[in-house]
């Protein structure tokens, strides 16, 4: 009988722990489509589910770091939902492909049209983003949801240092090491082109020495067929010579 009250007490426990937990896990946050690595570009989803079980989310405004500007945000179109896309001045411009960009994306807002999220469901939102910082490890998106009973959730909390999430916390991107495609392509194509450096070089010596050795044949060849004419006239003038002493 105790143990059944024990084992009663910690299954509504963890009922209770799930309870809490649930909720908690339910917020706006952003995920890479593969990896987002440090100086290079990447597709982002921000993931808005609905928390509420009599209104749907008919807002999502999304804020970009003004302390790592993105030089390139391009969100896909999700149906039933306009975009709107502010910009602000950069301080200190960014030099991208050689050209000087002055001003970045600083917002990006989907306002439902004929779609919405409704009770029990989420949506995704695409962003397309680079160059993404290499002197960072993380970015953070502030972002603000809206229901259509006015309600407004703000996403804006940071990450503790102590690495606790706090009770809104705003959407975090973490960043991976730069990746080293390039320098490994290029050390790939260096070796592609010495193996087929080597093998022209092989190619050419096996033609040389083929060229070589035919031209010898030839030669010896010749030479043969000069000796037995020589041979030949030489005995035919042996002959001839023969003959006249003979007369």
């Amino acid at each position: 009988m105790k143990l059944s009250r024990i084992a009663l007490a910690g299954g509504v426990a963890a009922s209770t722990v799930l309870l809490i937990a649930g909720p908690a896990a339910a917020h706006v946050s952003v995920q890479p489509v593969g990896e987002a690595a440090k100086g290079g570009y990447a597709t982002l989803n921000f993931k808005v589910p609905n928390e509420r079980d009599q209104a749907s989310t008919v807002k999502l405004e999304v804020n970009f770091p003004a302390d790592h500007p993105l030089s390139s945000v391009t969100p896909q179109a999700v149906p039933g939902w306009k975009i709107d896309i502010s910009k602000s001045k950069l301080d200190k411009p960014l030099e991208v492909h050689g050209k000087k960009i002055t001003e970045a994306v600083s917002k990006v807002t989907w306002t439902a049209d004929e779609g919405e999220i409704a009770p029990g469901y989420f949506q995704q939102f695409p962003v397309s983003v680079g160059a993404l910082p290499e002197d960072a490890d993380q970015l953070v998106f502030k972002a603000i949801q809206t229901y259509d009973n006015k309600e407004v959730v703000r996403w804006i909390e940071e990450p503790t240092a102590g690495g606790e999430e706090p009770d809104s916390p705003a959407p975090v991107l973490k960043l991976t090491a730069a990746a080293e495609d390039g320098h490994g392509a290029a050390d790939d194509t260096k070796k592609t082109d010495d193996h087929k450096a080597a093998d022209t070089e092989a190619s050419a010596k096996e033609s040389s020495t083929a060229a070589s050795s035919s031209s010898s044949d030839t030669t010896a060849r010749t030479l043969g067929i000069i000796g037995i004419v020589i041979g030949i006239a030489g005995i035919a003038f042996g002959v001839l010579a023969g003959r006249r002493r003979s007369a």
